[in-house]
């Protein structure tokens, strides 16, 4: 079993981290704006996209990516190098990250149950398709 190799974790969490943020922006605008845009205005709290809103996303997007590939990293030794693995720390990191904030939200009466199945469902495509090719990346370093 050989080390963690922390450049090629960085290279495909980078990888990973831009995934998600094209597929964030092309969801945003097709689809997920319509239903949630009014969700938040009902509550008086319109969604602007300021730099500094537009910054946080970048950086939390570019971070779970690099979560979701040293996630696979780290459980590849116990489950074997490949895309089963890779599909089971991107359901992990969308589990702890996207899905429970949802249900949070709906929790809160935020998000509407067609809310958060929208979020909940593209959250899922997001995070498996950016931790399949982030992993794919992935290569460990020999002793």
């Amino acid at each position: 079993m050989g080390k963690i190799n922390w450049t090629r974790v960085l290279l495909g969490g980078l990888l990973a981290g831009v995934v998600l943020i094209i597929l964030g922006y092309v969801a945003l605008p097709l689809y997920l704006r319509n239903i949630l845009d009014p969700e938040f205005a009902a509550l008086g709290r319109p969604v602007k996209q300021t730099f500094g809103f537009q910054t946080f996303w970048i950086i939390f997007n570019i971070v779970s990516g690099i979560l979701a590939v040293w996630l696979y990293a780290a459980i590849r030794p116990r489950y074997g190098a490949g895309p089963k693995t890779a599909l089971c720390a991107g359901l992990a990191v969308w589990a702890l990250q996207n899905l429970s904030s949802d249900a949070v939200m709906h929790g809160f009466g935020i998000f509407s149950s067609k809310g958060v199945v929208a979020d909940s469902l593209t959250g899922l495509v997001m995070y498996v398709v950016a931790t399949l090719l982030g992993a794919w990346v992935y290569k460990e370093q020999s002793q």
